[in-house]
């Protein structure tokens, strides 16, 4: 049975690349402004993955003027981890940094585990469908806890 929808959700993954936009975009996609929704990453070292926007464009969302950010730079621009109601960690790392940063408030930490497509497949097209695997994980998921109208 899908849950209440949160008033506020964060999602997290290593680098805010792939994963955390992907999930970031669908939300927003999926629950417009019904839902106040944020990505971070463990570190922000890279840019947003260009199959992570094509894969996501097909599907109507636009991730091209995403820009990757950390926690700590999320927490720097003045958004407080602590007025999230749901941090959604998509990696590993993110859950134990998220873990980590949110010991000391009553916050719920989710792990949601899904595949990184990064570094999989050896052509454009395959490389393509490991993502679109990974953006219907994410969408999968979405729907399964919160079932859009």
């Amino acid at each position: 049975m899908p849950a209440d929808l949160p008033q506020s959700v964060l999602f997290c993954c290593d680098h805010n690349a792939v994963r955390s936009p992907m999930a970031e975009g669908i939300m927003k996609k999926l629950f417009g402004f019904d839902v106040y929704v944020q990505s971070v990453g463990v570190i922000n070292d890279l840019e947003i993955d260009g199959f992570a926007i094509a894969v996501c464009k097909e599907i109507g969302v636009e991730l091209a003027r995403h820009r990757s950010r950390s926690f700590d730079e999320l927490e720097q621009s003045g958004e407080a981890l602590a007025g999230f109601d749901l941090v959604v960690a998509l990696s590993p790392a993110s859950q134990r940094r998220a873990l980590e940063l949110t010991r000391f408030y009553h916050l719920t930490v989710e792990y949601w585990q899904i595949m990184d497509p990064t570094g999989l497949g050896e052509t454009r097209e395959q490389k393509l469908n490991v993502y679109r695997q990974t953006r219907d994980q994410i969408l999968g998921q979405i729907e399964q806890r919160w079932s859009p109208a």
